[in-house]
């Protein structure tokens, strides 16, 4: 098990959480420790700027446009989108795994074929020990003559991971990070199933999954962090950056209450939680253009998104560095 799950850093009683989680935001993502006020406020202005919001609405608007045709697996939209990633992966020296960042995979009974992106970004300390971070990039292609753009569902996932990938490359990690764009995830979690049957690195070695799937539209600025259920020891890293960020981050949505509350099944998360890896998964709760045309671009709340990949990074870095919040 990763260094994430055996640190035995000092741990800090519940009233200093608030404030150990400034500081640590403003080492993590500053590199500078906090000696003032206006230092502490700083770090905070740091934890929701340490992403390039610019390149993130330009993944986002591109993955959802209309060349890419909703993107569905084995059509020509959703090879775009593949190449799309690709290129990014490539201009930010993200590593291979072997000589490919692409796994194909067959689904179907029509030798068709879906192919999953993986990158990664080495460790510092932990090199052989990795913390995956996933997004679905496929959808539902077009129906009936109407394209179905998927901008919330998933594009903006995955710009949200290709924003991640360029920050920790600047930003190295502790922990390796293997950087999954599933493909086929409409299909029935066909690309995230194979990729745990198939692990390009020993499967054990991945100590947790931070899963991302619909996180820009909600109308009450609310985005679910859901896994707490199964794994409650990871509730303390998102409230740490709950402090920092003006998202209503809420829980639920994972096992309490089962039935179609129940999220566990319904995201790339849940192979790795049937194969004991604990998850969090992000994601807002359906709208009114769920699976329907009008998940288009210009309904994102640009604001509200950058805002949620924000605080995702930020907690994505606590858990590579654990010892900030024990």
């Amino acid at each position: 098990m990763m260094y994430l799950y055996m640190s035995r850093a000092k741990k800090i009683t519940l009233a200093a959480i608030a404030i150990m989680a400034i500081a640590a935001g403003l080492v993590l993502l500053t590199g500078c420790p906090p000696t003032t006020e206006k230092k502490k406020n700083a770090a905070k202005t740091d934890v929701l700027n340490n992403i390039d919001s610019a390149a993130l609405i330009k993944h986002l608007a591109y993955l959802s446009s209309a060349a890419m045709e909703g993107r569905e697996t084995a059509t020509p939209g959703n090879q775009l989108a593949r190449e799309y990633i690709v290129k990014i992966f490539d201009s930010l020296k993200i590593e291979k795994i072997g000589d490919s960042w692409l796994q194909p995979f067959p689904f179907g009974n029509d030798n068709r074929q879906g192919t999953n992106i993986i990158g990664v970004i080495k460790g510092s300390q932990f090199a052989d020990n990795y913390i995956a971070i996933t997004a679905h990039y496929d959808h539902l292609g077009t129906r009936n003559g109407d394209i179905y753009y998927g901008a919330d569902d998933n594009a903006s996932g995955t710009a949200a991971l290709l924003a991640m990938a360029a920050y920790f490359k600047q930003h190295p990690p502790k922990h390796s990070l293997i950087l999954v764009s599933f493909d086929a995830e409409e299909k029935g979690l066909v690309g995230s199933k194979y990729f745990v049957a198939n692990c390009p690195v020993p499967l054990n070695a991945i100590g947790l999954n931070v899963n991302m799937d619909m996180i820009s539209r909600n109308d009450s600025n609310e985005i679910y962090a859901t896994g707490i259920y199964h794994y409650p020891f990871l509730k303390k890293y998102v409230d740490s950056v709950q402090a920092f960020t003006p998202v209503n981050i809420r829980f639920g949505h994972d096992g309490e209450k089962p039935g179609i509350h129940d999220w566990t099944n319904q995201s790339d998360h849940f192979p790795f939680h049937q194969h004991n890896i604990p998850y969090l998964y992000f994601g807002v709760e359906d709208h009114a253009d769920y699976h329907r045309p009008g998940d288009t671009f210009d309904k994102v709340n640009k604001r509200f998104y950058y805002q949620v990949c924000t605080m995702i990074t930020a907690v994505a870095s606590l858990l590579d560095r654990p010892e900030a919040v024990q």
